[in-house]
This record gives structure tokens, C-alpha cells and sequence, in this order.
């Protein structure tokens, strides 16, 4: 493993570069600077919005990438790389379907905040962790028209994989559908992973899969981890991404990210 000829780093935010308590580590704030000065970039990438990446990262903000959203969109500070957004007419389609899952919480997510109708403290307690900018509305469908919305999430507090995937499953055909984790499931363009906005970020610093290393730990970083030579699963990442990553490192608990980052500085 020939870590010399790495030029970007691209990781996830929740289970990867964010330990257990939702925080990021003095110490990778300490490795992003000297790296920085090895002239190697890094992308944050996540299903999380964009103010809440830029929240977690705010001291490093203006110098790193940022893929938000599950890829369906990617900024580098305020420059909009790329944006994919979901048409009205499926918004409208499937919000009355998903709110017939029992004890399912609904998100629908613009560029600059997040829509939710649940007026569940305990839902938007956890809901604002992830979300920074946000409204309650009434009726999600009415606003589908007023802007472009670039994910639908869905919230069950139990398994998003036993309650959520089995209803949505037959929208798979339309639309990206992804277990971003135990409780969320995430509905996006076809084109909206973070694979897709990753390769965008590579052609605009003119650099290969063959010069990318990624960590992940979810089936939402599948494809950002096919874009990287250099791909790594968390150990504590879900037994699909393991087999698909080329390498492991420790948890997110334990330095994963950060014990990489160390074997690139010189």
C-alpha cells in the first residue's frame, strides 16, 4: 500500500470521521493542516445537509470540499459543483406512500434547510443533530413546487431496513433508494450518491481514483468507495462495506480516520 501517491481524501461524516458523540477529533484538525501542506485536499461526504457538514468542520470550512445530501449536491464554500434535484411530480408520488409507515418520520430536503410535518419532540430532537436549517409544515406536498429538493429521508426508530425498505422498494426502478443507516433510509435521483459527486470533484483537481482514499461505513459510501484505490471501511462499518473496501482501519471510536492519516505525513 503505496499511500505516497494519494492527492485527495474523501471521507464520511457519521460512524467515520465523527466518533460516537457526533464530534470531530482535535487531532484531525491537527493532520488536515499538515496535509494541507502536502498540497492534499480533502472532501467531507454525507448524507447529513450541507450546513451541518459545515458545522462539524466550520474552522476548515473554506478549504475543503464538501459533498452533502448523499451526493446530490457538492459545494467548495459557496461554489455549487454540482446539484441533483428530485422532480415535484415524485415528491408528490411518494409522500402520501411513505407516511403510511407506522412510526416513520418524513425529510424533505432542500439546498438551504430541511422539511419536516412531524411535530415529534423527540423526532426533532434527534432530527436537529443532522439538520441544522429547518421548517415544520403542515403538508409536504404543497410545498414540493416552491424549490428544488434534493432528498427525500425517512426516520423509524427501530430499523429503517425492516420498516422503511419493504414499502419503497418498488420505487427502485425510478429512484436511488439507500439504507443510509440503522434508522434511515434515503430516497434521491438516480444519479445522487456520493460516487457520482465524488468524480466531479476529482475532474476539477485533475486527479484519478488511482490518487483517492475514502472512508466509509455504510451502504450509502458504496460507491464513493468503488472511486477510490485508497478505500477504507471503519471497523465498525457494516459487514457489506468490508467486503467491498480494499482495506480496514480502526473504529470510529478508536482513530480510524485519523491512524491513516498518519501513515501519509511526511
Amino acid at each position: 500500500m503505496n499511500l505516497s501517491k494519494v492527492k485527495l481524501i474523501v471521507s464520511d461524516m457519521d460512524g467515520t470521521l465523527l466518533n460516537s458523540k457526533g464530534e470531530v477529533s482535535d487531532l484531525f484538525f491537527e493532520l488536515f493542516h499538515q496535509l494541507k501542506k502536502q498540497n492534499i485536499h480533502f472532501c467531507a461526504a454525507s448524507g447529513r445537509q450541507y450546513n451541518s457538514i459545515v458545522n462539524k468542520l466550520s474552522s476548515i470550512k473554506n478549504d475543503i470540499f464538501v459533498i452533502a445530501e448523499n451526493g446530490a449536491i457538492a459545494k467548495k464554500k459557496e461554489n455549487l459543483i454540482l446539484a441533483t434535484p428530485i422532480s415535484a411530480k415524485k415528491i408528490k408520488t411518494i409522500i402520501p406512500v411513505l407516511r403510511t409507515i407506522k412510526d416513520a418520520h418524513i425529510v424533505l430536503c432542500g439546498e438551504n434547510g430541511a422539511f419536516i410535518e412531524s411535530k415529534n419532540e423527540g423526532f426533532i430532537k434527534l432530527f436537529q443533530e443532522y439538520y441544522n436549517s429547518y421548517q415544520i409544515v403542515e403538508d409536504l406536498t404543497e410545498i414540493a413546487d416552491k424549490e428544488d429538493y434534493l432528498k427525500i429521508a425517512i426516520y423509524h426508530s427501530v430499523s429503517s431496513a425492516d420498516f422503511i425498505y419493504p414499502v419503497v422498494k418498488e420505487f427502485e426502478n425510478e429512484m436511488l433508494v439507500k439504507i443510509s443507516g440503522k434508522n434511515w433510509l434515503d430516497l434521491s435521483d438516480e444519479k445522487a450518491n456520493k460516487g457520482f459527486a465524488l468524480k466531479e470533484v476529482q475532474k476539477i483537481l485533475n486527479i484519478s481514483k488511482e490518487e483517492t482514499l475514502a472512508f466509509g461505513d455504510y451502504h450509502n459510501d458504496i460507491e464513493m468507495l468503488q472511486e477510490a484505490d485508497f478505500s477504507f471501511a471503519m471497523q465498525n462499518a457494516h459487514k457489506d462495506i468490508t467486503q467491498i473496501a480494499n482495506y480496514t482501519t480502526d473504529s470510529n471510536d478508536n482513530f480510524g480516520v485519523e491512524n491513516v492519516l498518519k501513515l501519509i505525513i511526511k
